[in-house]
């Protein structure tokens, strides 16, 4: 069920209308705004970057690589859920695969900034969505799964999201994540990108427990390309004046032909039930309470 933001109540069946308390959703920039005062703060990612990143995840080996293993996870740890919340939706590049691999589910997405709500609608128009804190969820015991791929480790309340998305999970639903991993590798790149940590797999796993999941599954992934981003995270290290947060998105043709095999084979690895024990990137898959 879905509850009011003011005062906690339930709200309606359709609308975002507080019958006890009067309150009614805004909107912002054509979305329904459950926080609009955060969309005006751009604290987790620089909207000015939706446009390029919109333009550079279809063809870029990482996002269709995640993507790949995001929906495998869905299909071998959730099959046949009726309906997914996706925190931190972006742009919308992982809406859009998981809603082909699952045209029965219905799809509902937030983000706190509404830019980036704008690209996600237009590639799948079918699915809800609405500019939201994800530190303060307005549903209850209302999704199958919730997924956040890449996104808690821009807020510094992580094990608030963490509760926040239990409670809006049915019992027994599953709760997928994708976070950055190693804190060693952290750069001027994780500065730039607005991240607050990289994870551990014990640190993970401990505010997985703390917020009421048990975890089914975690393994490191991005694994063949560590060497690769020790070296390129080192060579970063210092801050300078004209950092482009994208440029590791830009490389050609052949070489990201390349590194997306080596992230197939890896995936293949994982699919057989091999813990990758290091990586650039974690995929947990946690279960609330039945």
């Amino acid at each position: 069920m879905r509850l009011c933001p003011d005062c906690g109540g339930v709200l309606a069946a359709a609308g975002w209308h507080c019958g006890s308390c009067g309150y009614q959703a805004p909107q912002r920039d054509g979305f329904v705004a459950l926080a609009p005062e955060l969309a005006q703060k751009a604290e987790g990612f620089d909207p000015a970057l939706f446009t390029e990143l919109a333009a550079l995840e279809a063809g870029n080996f990482w996002f269709r690589a995640r993507n790949r293993l995001i929906v495998w996870a869905l299909q071998r740890y959730a099959p046949g859920f009726g309906n997914l919340l996706e925190v931190g939706c972006g742009t919308g590049y992982v809406l859009q695969g998981i809603a082909a691999a699952f045209p029965q589910a219905r799809l509902v997405a937030s983000e706190a900034e509404t830019e980036g709500l704008r690209f996600a609608a237009q590639r799948v128009p079918a699915a809800e969505f609405l500019q939201m804190d994800a530190r303060r969820m307005p549903y209850e015991q209302e999704f199958d799964v919730i997924g956040a791929f890449d996104v808690i480790e821009h807020i510094g309340e992580d094990e608030t999201v963490l509760a926040q998305m239990r409670c809006a999970l049915r019992p027994g639903g599953s709760l997928l994540l994708t976070v950055p991993q190693h804190p060693f590798l952290w750069s001027e790149y994780d500065v730039r990108a607005h991240h607050v940590r990289r994870y551990t797999r014990s640190e993970l796993r401990q505010k997985l427990g703390r917020a009421g999941f048990s975890v089914v599954r975690m393994t490191s992934f991005v694994s063949v390309l560590l060497p690769l981003m020790m070296l390129s995270r080192m060579a970063r290290r210092a801050a300078a004046a004209d950092y482009d947060p994208l440029a590791e998105l830009r490389i050609g043709r052949v070489a990201n032909a390349v590194l997306e095999r080596a992230l197939d084979a890896e995936r293949l690895l994982i699919r057989a039930g091999l813990p990758l024990p290091c990586g650039g990137s974690l995929l947990a898959v946690a279960r609330a309470p039945a």
